[in-house]
């Protein structure tokens, strides 16, 4: 029961307080890894699995230390607060859908541009919708979902271990000339601490909205996605809120031509609002199960 009571109070911290506003420490760790990729880098796998450790396994040892040092349950509930990004996810959503609702086209295409990595100028408001969706939905496994599950399983080192690694990916897990090798390790470390979680995550997207739809989706199109973890999330997602997601798009000024993925209409403005409601209903399927578990445990 204290996993679950845990979960619940950190998820409040996040509801009432949102991230830290002068200073997260994931954006520190993302200024660390950048001065360690200057000193550090090289175009090799080895000098990447290097990097990582080293940003890594101190930072973990150390979150180690505090929870056996101070011997409190709820210090587990602090660094599972500063892992999760549920609140800041869904702000950055309903500034796109806002923008949307006000016709202000350009507005919202800075707006999307906080979350995807995709060019975003030229976007009309389907593909803005549909680069809002497709953030939500993958990242509500990587902010939210599998942070929770984490944390669960490893308490506070795992999380942090989690969350350290998918920012890392974040930052160097790039098919491009410059990461292709470096990036490599954290990269294929983040799939394997994702795997279970991304499929966790798509079945709650599944239970939380048209289950037969989504289960189809996740089978038919998760599996052919660029990514082995995001496919399974984003299909499971999109099937479930009947809209259609993934297309042809460019990143970096590199033309990538993805498959589709989900059923049913193009999205528009009122489907981020749906998927923003599926993050929700999915959550509460979590926090259920965790109780419930929690419970049975006694």
């Amino acid at each position: 029961m204290i996993s679950a009571a845990a979960v619940l109070l950190a998820l409040l911290l996040d509801k009432l307080f949102g991230e830290p506003r002068h200073f997260h420490p994931l954006v520190g760790f993302g200024s660390l890894a950048d001065m360690v990729e200057r000193k550090v880098y090289a175009d090799s796998t080895l000098r990447g699995l290097l990097a990582l450790t080293s940003l890594v396994l101190p930072l973990a040892l150390l979150t180690g230390l505090i929870v056996q040092w101070l011997d409190h349950w709820i210090i587990g509930v602090i660094f599972l607060y500063l892992a999760l990004g549920w609140q800041s996810l869904l702000i950055h959503a309903r500034r796109v859908q806002q923008a949307l609702l006000e016709s202000d086209l350009e507005l919202a295409r800075k707006q999307v541009a906080c979350l995807v990595s995709r060019e975003t100028s030229e976007l009309d408001e389907p593909g803005i919708a549909r680069a809002t969706l497709e953030s939500v939905l993958e990242n509500g496994n990587d902010a939210i979902f599998a942070a929770i599950f984490w944390f669960v399983v490893a308490g506070a080192p795992g999380v942090v271990v989690y969350r350290l690694v998918n920012t890392l990916d974040a930052m160097w897990g790039y098919r491009n000339a410059h990461y292709n090798h470096f990036g490599r390790a954290a990269a294929r470390l983040d799939d394997v601490l994702n795997y279970i979680p991304a499929r966790l995550t798509a079945l709650s997207y599944a239970l939380a909205g048209g289950f037969g739809q989504a289960i189809r989706c996740w089978k038919e199109q998760g599996l052919a996605w660029k990514s082995p973890n995001a496919g399974p999330v984003m299909a499971a997602g999109a099937g479930s809120l009947g809209v259609i997601l993934g297309g042809p798009e460019v990143y970096q000024g590199q033309f990538q031509a993805r498959i589709t993925l989900g059923a049913g209409r193009q999205p528009d403005v009122a489907a981020i609002d749906e998927g923003v409601k599926l993050i929700q209903r999915a959550l509460l399927i979590w926090v259920l199960i965790i109780a419930a578990g929690g419970w049975l445990l006694l």
